[in-house]
This record gives C-alpha cells, structure tokens and sequence, in this order.
C-alpha cells in the first residue's frame, strides 16, 4: 500500500525536492542581474542586507538575493559556480536540516551558501569540522569569499586560533593568509570554523572562567556540522570532559593486573562481545578472592575491587593493541573506531584506561576527578539553530529526527552515479579472504586501475602491507600510525596504478580526484627542495597538472577507482562512506566487499547457518559464496546492531538530560554571578534562607525546640553570640537575620564597598566550583550502581532521577551554608603584602583535549596548617594544593 501511494503522490523526500528546486528557479532568475554588478556593487549588497535586517526583513526573505551573490562572488574568484543541487544543500542547511550529498559533490562549496546568510545578522555563525586540518583548509579555502563580501572568518585549532587575512604570509605557507589572534577574537568574527571537541571544551573553560572579559565565546547561535553522522552519531556515547588529579594510589592497577593471567575464558569469567562486557563466573570470584588475600568479594568495602577486576579482565580479552589503540613514546592512545585517526589526550573514564596502561606496563597516570563535562548531544542541542551535512545520513534519519529534531533529506547527484557495485563475496577463513584481496588488487594494478582499500584496524591493514609487499605491489598506508599525512595520501589515491590501504574512513573530507591531485603532486615534485619560491611552485603545479590530466585519460580506460572492503562493519554508514569515495561527480568506478566467517560482524550476529552449508556442500575454503540474498542477510544484521546502538545512546541521553538541566542551572547561576555588579542583595537573602533552615531544624513546629543547639549553629555560621528566649519563631528569626546582616555591613565597612563586592564575588565562584566538582563524582558513584534497581523491580532511570534532584538540592544548600560561613569569617587585614594568592598549579586533563587551568584568587585570614584543609575550597589538604608552590 506504501508502495501505491509513493508512486502517486512520490516519497517524502521527492516532495521535498520539487518544493527546493522552485527556489533554485528564482536563485537563477537572479543570476544575469547579479553577474552584470561590478565588484564594487557586488561587494555593497552585504551592507544592503545588513540594513534591511536592522529594517525588520528576515534571512528566509533574503535567501534568493543572498544565495545569487555567493554563487557570483564565488565564479569570479575560485572559478567554482554552485551547481543547481548544491544550492538545493545550501536551502536545507539553512532551514536546519541535514543535507546527505554524495562524496565530491563539493559539499564545503555548499556551506558557503548559508553561512553568508545567516552571518549577515551578526550574531556569529560555526562552521563545525571532524579535525583541525579541515577546518584550518575550509577556512582558508572558502574565507577568500567571506573577506569579498565583507565578513570576517576566525579558526580555533587546538593549540592557536587566527584571523582570515589575505594580506598575511606566514614562515610556514600552511599558514598563509591565518594571521594568529587570541581565541575570543576568532570567535567574536562573523563566521568562526574549528572542531566539534574544540567548540566544546571551550564552552566548558568559559564556564570555569573568574572574569566575564576572559569567555571565549558568544552566543550558541547558527552551526553547520561537517560528518554530521560521525559527530552526532559516532561520538555521541563519548563525552568531553576536564578533570583534575585525584589523590588515588595506582598500585591497585598494578596488583590487579597480576592476576589476570591465572583467570580462564569460561570457567571464572564469561565475554559477551556484542556488549563488550565480562562478567566473573562462582568459580572465579572464589579465585579471585584467593589471589588478591580478600574475604567476600562483593562485600560493600570490596566492590571498588571488583570494578577493577572487571575492568582489566575487559583490557585483557576485549581491548586490542593496534586495533583499539597504539602505543607510542610509552603512552597509550585511544584509536578512534570509526576513523582509524589516533586521538591523543582522550582517555577511557572508569579506570579503564589505567587497566590498559597495566598491561601494556607503561607509566600509569592517575586517575582524574571530572571538573566538568557535556555530551556532543547536549552541546549541540543548545546552538539556536542547527544543520549538518554528510554522504551518509539518511541510515541514522530516525535518531537524528528523535534526538536532534533534524530531518534529513537527500540530494540528487549533478550527474548520474556510474559506479558498479558488486555483491559482497564470503569466505570461510581470513587467511582466504585475504588472499582473494591480494589478487584482486594484483589484477586492478596490472591494468593501472586505482585501488583504495578500506581495513577495520591498524593491525589488519599492516597485514595486507606485508602481503602486498610479498607481491612487489607499490602502495601507501593510511592508517592512525601515519594520520599528519592522510590529507595528501588520500588526495593522490587516484592516480594511475595508486594503491592505498585506509583505516575505516581516515581522510574523510579529501576529495579523490582520478589522475590525482595537481597541488599535492606539484610539492611531491617540490620535495627535494629545501626552499622554493613561488614561482618554483607555479613551474611544478603546470608540469603536475599536464601528468594528472594525461593520468585521468588512462585511469578512466581502467575502470575508473576501484573500492575493496576487506569487512563490514557494524554501521551501513561506515560501509557507504568507503563505497563513496568511488564514483564522484559522474566518475567511472566499482566497489566489493571481501568478508569471511571468522570478521567479527559474521562471528557474533550468526555466521552458523552459512558455515554449516558451507561444511553440508564441503566447499574448499579458497571459493567464496557470492550471493545477492546473503548481502542481504548481511544487511539486516547490520540494521540490527544499528537499532541496539541507537538504543544505547538514547539511553545514556535520558540520563545526560538529567545531568544537562542540573548544568545549565549551576552554569546560569555562575554567569549571574560574574556578571552581577553586587551580590549584598543575594548575600542578605542566602541568610535568610539558612536562617529557615536552621529553624526548621532547632525549632521544629512539632516538637521540642532546642534552643541552646540553634545558639551554637548561629554563632558557628555568622560569629553571632545572641541569647535566644523562647517565643515567636518570627521573633527568633527577625532577631537573628537582623544581627547578622547588622555584622555584615560592619565588615564591609572595615573592607570597603568595592573590595567587599569583589570578596563576594570570588568566594561564590570558589564554593560553587568546587561543590560542583564534589556533586559530579556523586552523580558518577551513583551511575555505577543503579542499574541494580532493576532486580528490585523498580526502574533505575526513574531512581537516578529522583536521587540526582535529591543530591542536586542537598548540594544548593551546601554551596549557600558555605558561602555565609567563609564571608563571615574572612578578616579584612590591611597590609602592603597581597591577601590574594592565584592558584594556578593545578593540573587540567581534557578528555578529547588539552587547555590551561582557570585562575582561582585563594583568600587567607591566617596562616594555614599545612595538614588544614586548603582554603581555596578543593577539599585537598593545604600542603598538596595552594601550598604545594
């Protein structure tokens, strides 16, 4: 029936399109008009459409206007016109949307398009890529448009951020045209490119900042996000984090880690692969109990032993070396498992790491207390207004719409897709499959074809290496051993007889062009050069250029680029995104996939029913089953594990979601009080507040009143000495407030009026900085275990609930009975020597980053013990904090 109505009425998707393209008609009416303005005019129209802004016309009024000067600007200064469907991508960004465009459908030409527009109102627009090569290119690449007309492009990379300045050279010409500025600049210009972990640690320093001039950023406005699918779907599950040291021993890792050689797969502990997830077996946690010299294992004292049992069973038998991670210089570094790229700084949370770091016997790190934290689904739920773009979206449509309310909708091709795609073939080993592969390859380099080959790991695409090389086959290697050079390996993956193994999808925004890329083959002919000058350069990208198209000519002869996958993985996208680097823009191009029985995708989701028809037929293990209905099969399989983690990231969101209102709460708050003037009026109702509490507590209404304990409580909070009678509550109150601001006004007058505001100010952020810190390992401790809840037929999300609010309410109260206690003890001495100590030794981890710590004034009445708690309010002793230095 589904199928009737679409042939009458056309899908979703097609109606869409028809609506999109009666835009494009009224863009290109545009186009004759447009074309005859001088530059001059050309580059007035973005003052034109700032005032009609300011004259109340929205950007849905100025698309059709905007869109022809882009495509304009962007003829006469990269010869590079928007196609039809491009500005189709451009209309769908701009609605906030996904725009899915197949690879080499110029996609970064497509952004230039509504992120012109939507800068126009001033209110900042990100451009949002997977890394920072990309984002230093696109911004280079596509800011000689933006600095035409007007606008101003800033970048953020990890370690500097710059201005788009075409007059600016740089020593190093990767640089050329980014003249360095300091991160709120870059952010403060019109459209500001960088990468999603970037964007999202710098939201989480500016609310960690002691000074509103210090914020970064702006207002979360208008973001495009480049691989959409692998940010908001691929790294949703991981959140940025910044933490600091914690005081705990690493020793425990040590021992634990000497015992699990003696545990046996089965008999004291079981794998479940699909879940990565170890469970102990009676046996083993008898055995375990015997090796570590402990009583009952799962005795409360002993359940953090547990954990890391857990946990280094998990590094042992679920988490490989050259697969998951590397070493290198005596660290362990996170492989990302979708792009093959190594991720330094990110490390696994929960002792997981320090577990890996045991095994492999390197150096291991402390564990870190997290500081603050956000999830990529949260982080960019909180932009105004959102859009992404990507080759592969619309397998993941149901959980954008779900989780992100975005649609998805899919662009035509400029030319008609030419590419074959054969069958998946199926072997029974590895050792067969592999060996297929290699004649595969051997039979495409025979003729000149371009081979690019997609691995699931280091360790499998350093296998087919060594093969190839036993062959004599020339190739090159892109894997997270060698991602500086990914851009430029990829780039020149076309070139006649080019074989290439990629790592999943390393080298994700590099166009393959057939023959080459002219640029990147003029500095491989540069390369023995030491310096050359421009005109060196001018010399060598001719002679580049008459080699790339002569190349082209023999490349398409051979069939154009030819894709291997050398498995399936879990996500069709990952699949489809290997696929799509063949068959660009009308190219001629094939792809297959080689799978065998022993990959893990045909391993864990049902390889049996094939084996055993395999074995019933006894089929020699060198032929393969090469069947549309098993592709198939494979397919579905593949759908499966994509719900199940569809599943698993909805539920760590219904969690997160109740993690993010707690943090916009305490963030809004702090914000408040940066950018308050004076806080004596939040001061004087804090003490009104504790006031309450303190008689809810002393003098219930039912019950006997303790009088001689509220007397203590008020002098150990305000240094209040009062003799309190019995009689009104109203009168015990009145009394007590009314002592305690009369003190306060007295030490402000001994402070001074500004001075007093400052000390405000500083103690606030410092109690809620570090009552934050406390309430996020609370909420960590209470994660771990509440999965348990469900064995009392009761529901663990409902549970966290309702205990976050619980710890979320007892922590406000701790931070407003912590403040009044420090400002009414604080001395105000006068003195030539400061009272005002920056702390600033304290080390930040980012994980997925790296950054400076924030400053924090330490305000000292005395002189501290050096075993005294420290003042600055950490929960450290003195000695191993402020007074470390």
């Amino acid at each position: 029936m589904v199928g009737i109505l679409q042939k009458i009425f056309g899908t979703k998707n097609e109606r869409e399109l028809k609506r999109l393209f009666e835009f494009v008609d009224e863009i290109n009416n545009l186009e004759p008009s447009t074309a005859s303005l001088s530059n001059e005019q050309l580059q007035a129209k973005t003052d034109e459409f700032r005032k009609r802004i300011e004259s109340g016309e929205t950007l849905d009024n100025l698309l059709r206007e905007a869109f022809a000067v882009v495509r304009e600007a962007s003829r006469r200064l990269l010869n590079m016109r928007h196609f039809d469907v491009q500005l189709i991508g451009g209309i769908v960004l701009h609605e906030g949307k996904i725009a899915e465009m197949k690879t080499g459908e110029g996609k970064t030409l497509v952004a230039t398009l509504p992120v012109y527009l939507n800068a126009l109102d001033g209110r900042g627009v990100h451009v949002v890529t997977v890394n920072d090569y990309l984002a230093k290119r696109d911004a280079q690449w596509m800011g000689v448009i933006y600095n035409f007309l007007g606008l101003s492009v800033g970048v953020i990379q990890h370690d500097n951020s710059f201005l788009f300045d075409p007059t600016y050279t740089s020593q190093d010409k990767r640089f050329n045209h980014l003249r360095p500025c300091t991160r709120r600049e870059a952010y403060l210009a019109d459209i500001t490119y960088g990468t999603n972990n970037e964007f999202g640690f710098d939201y989480l320093r500016d609310n960690m900042k002691y000074d509103p001039s210090d914020f970064a950023q702006r207002e979360l406005n208008y973001a495009i996000v480049d691989e959409v699918d692998s940010i908001l779907i691929d790294e949703a599950r991981t959140p940025l984090i910044i933490s600091g040291p914690s005081e705990e021993s690493t020793d425990k890792y040590y021992k634990v880690n000497k015992i699990i050689p003696n545990l046996k797969t089965e008999v004291d502990f079981k794998i479940d692969e699909k879940l990565k997830n170890v469970v102990l077996t009676e046996s083993g946690s008898s055995k375990v109990e015997r090796l570590l010299g402990v009583g009952n294992l799962y005795d409360p004292s002993n359940i953090e032993l547990v954990h890391h049992v857990l946990q280094a069973l998990r590094a042992h038998h679920l988490f490989k070396k050259d697969v998951d991670y590397v070493v290198k210089d005596g660290e362990v570094i996170i492989v990302d498992e979708f792009t093959g790229r190594l991720m330094p700084g990110r490390r696994w949370s929960d002792g997981l790491h320090q577990a890996i770091e045991a095994k492999e016997g390197v150096k291991i790190e402390s564990e870190n207390q997290t500081l603050a934290t956000i999830t990529f689904q949260n982080l960019f739920r909180m932009y105004n207004k959102l859009a992404g773009m990507t080759g592969t979206a619309d397998t993941e449509a149901e959980e954008f719409a779900k989780i992100y309310n975005l649609d998805v909708v899919v662009i035509p091709t400029n030319r008609p897709m030419i590419r074959k795609d054969y069958p998946d073939v199926i072997y029974k080993s590895e050792k067969a499959k592999f060996n297929a592969v290699i004649n595969d390859i051997e039979e495409c380099n025979r003729r000149g074809q371009p081979v690019l080959v997609g691995t699931t790991s280091i360790e499998k695409s350093e296998v087919l290496s060594h093969l190839l090389k036993k062959r004599g086959i020339r190739h090159s290697v892109l894997n997270a051993k060698y991602h500086e050079k990914e851009a430029e390996i990829v780039a020149q993956a076309g070139r006649f007889g080019a074989v290439t193994i990629a790592t999943n999808m390393a080298g994700r925004g590099t166009d393959i062009i057939l023959g080459g890329n002219p640029d990147g083959l003029a500095r491989e002919l540069l390369k023995d050069k030491k310096d050359y000058t421009e005109e060196d350069f001018k010399m060598a990208f001719e002679r580049a250029k008459e080699i790339c198209e002569k190349e082209k000519d023999q490349v398409i002869e051979a069939g154009g680029l030819h894709i291997i996958g050398t498995e399936r993985h879990e996500a069709r996208r990952i699949d489809n995104q290997l696929r799509g680097r063949s068959g660009r823009q009308g190219d001629p191009g094939s792809s297959r996939f080689y799978l065998s029985l022993e990959d893990d995708l045909m391993r864990i989701f049902g390889s049996d029913r094939i084996n055993g028809l395999m074995n019933l037929l006894k089929m020699d293990e060198n032929i393969p089953i090469e069947n549309k209905m098993v592709t198939k099969a494979i397919e579905n399989a593949q759908k499966r594990v994509e719900a199940h983690n569809f599943d698993i990231r909805k539920h760590l969101l219904e969690y997160d979601d109740v993690m993010n209102k707690q943090r916009k709460e305490i963030y809004s708050f702090r914000r408040e009080v940066l950018e308050s003037d004076s806080l004596k009026e939040k001061i004087f109702e804090m003490i009104e507040n504790e006031v309450d509490e303190l008689l809810a507590m002393y003098c219930p209404d039912a019950g006997e009143w303790d009088l001689k304990g509220l007397k203590d409580a008020v002098y150990g909070l305000f240094s209040v000495d009062l003799q309190i009678e019995e009689s009104s509550l109203e009168d015990i109150g009145n009394l007590i407030i009314s002592k305690a601001k009369e003190i306060y006004e007295k030490k402000e007058h001994e402070a001074g009026y500004e001075f007093m505001r400052y000390i405000e100010k500083m103690i606030l952020l410092q109690v809620i900085d570090a009552q934050w810190k406390d309430h996020l390992l609370a909420i960590d401790h209470i994660k771990e275990g509440i999965g348990l809840r469900g064995y009392a037929q009761r529901d663990p999300l409902v549970e966290y609930k309702k205990e976050a609010f619980e710890l979320f309410a007892d922590m406000s109260r701790r931070i407003n009975t912590e403040v009044l206690m420090r400002l009414f003890k604080v001395q105000i001495r006068h003195e030539d020597e400061s009272e005002i100590k920056i702390k600033s030794q304290q080390r930040l981890v980012y994980n997925r980053g790296d950054g400076g710590a924030s400053q924090q004034p330490v305000h000292r009445d005395r002189k501290v013990g050096r075993n005294e708690p420290c003042p600055c309010g950490s929960g450290k002793k003195y000695k191993k904090c402020c007074g470390a230095s």
